[in-house]
């Protein structure tokens, strides 16, 4: 899923080219990506677009007479800037937004269509979209705190909580704690201020690094490579890879679709996680430790 730095390079890509600019048609070739029934998306084409916004991981369209159109991607939602009129392909296009100069297409990928369009009226249809977490960014350590102790959580979850932190997903929360050396466990009313304090700074630090680094990646280009799975990143997706400080093999915890890896050295002083697959499997015979897990993995070699 588009998380708070792929989002925010679509909303400066997307500043460049249709602010300001009329939106002339709205083709949806993906009936049930429109959730809104009123107003209706037809009543979008022929406004200019005024302003841009993000809500959470959400792309927000405003246009004239203060309608909106808000996106939100999912998992596999993808924007494209393509020629004027650009054909929509049955399989994967929602729908294009028609402007002079160029269409936007929403694509997603997988039998499983989560992607969504809503129509709203002013700010308070707007601010039903907005889950209202914190955004890290602008905040201060008190600030960061305040919605961390809100409520009782492994950090994991709590930064993954849009209700509590804005436009943080799995990919880069993985990268933060492990920036953190925090495991992703760990309880939010166990930490120290120290401990809080540092996640604050890895917080910021790892979201603009991604960001600065993004920006360099795709220049005055529209992102096409929006991807959770990046080569630059310390644990994200790198299971059995080693861990850039320390040379230990990245772990991971599965769990529904998502998985969250981490580094057993710089991060759990050493413990295993329990996966929940695996770890049922081995019972007893399930690592605990990085010295068990490697000789685990002797053992298994020919």
């Amino acid at each position: 899923m588009p998380e708070l730095p792929d989002v925010t390079l679509y909303l400066e890509a997307l500043d460049r080219r249709i602010v300001g600019q009329p939106l002339e048609a709205v083709r949806i070739a993906s009936p049930s990506l429109v959730k809104t029934a009123a107003p209706s998306i037809r009543q979008a084409a022929g406004r200019r677009v005024l302003r841009l916004r993000r809500l959470g991981k959400r792309i927000a369209i405003g246009l004239e007479g203060d309608l909106w159109l808000v996106l939100h991607l999912m998992i596999a939602g993808r924007l494209h800037w393509r020629e004027p009129g650009a054909r929509l392909t049955r399989k994967l296009a929602h729908a294009a937004l028609d402007f002079p100069q160029g269409s936007l297409v929403l694509t997603e990928l997988g039998p499983k269509k989560r992607a969504s369009l809503h129509v709203v009226q002013a700010e308070a249809g707007l601010a039903a979209h907005d889950p209202g977490g914190l955004e890290v960014l602008d905040a201060d350590l008190a600030a960061f705190r305040s919605a961390l102790l809100r409520e009782t959580h492994t950090v994991k979850r709590a930064l993954t909580d849009p209700h509590l932190f804005s436009g943080i997903g799995n990919a880069y929360s993985d990268e933060i704690l492990h920036a953190a050396r925090l495991s992703p466990l760990a309880m939010t009313d166990r930490l120290t201020p120290a401990e809080i304090a540092c996640l604050h700074a890895a917080t910021r630090a790892t979201l603009e690094d991604w960001i600065t680094r993004l920006r360099a990646e795709t220049g005055e280009s529209f992102p096409e490579k929006v991807t959770a799975f990046r080569p630059g990143m310390a644990v994200h997706g790198k299971f059995n890879s080693p861990c850039p400080v320390c040379g230990t093999a990245i772990q991971r915890i599965r769990y529904a679709d998502n998985e969250t890896n981490y580094c057993p050295r710089c991060q759990t002083g050493g413990r295993v996680l329990a996966d929940r697959g695996l770890s049922r499997l081995l019972g007893k015979d399930w690592p605990r430790t990085i010295e068990e897990l490697e000789q685990l993995g002797r053992s298994a070699a020919p």
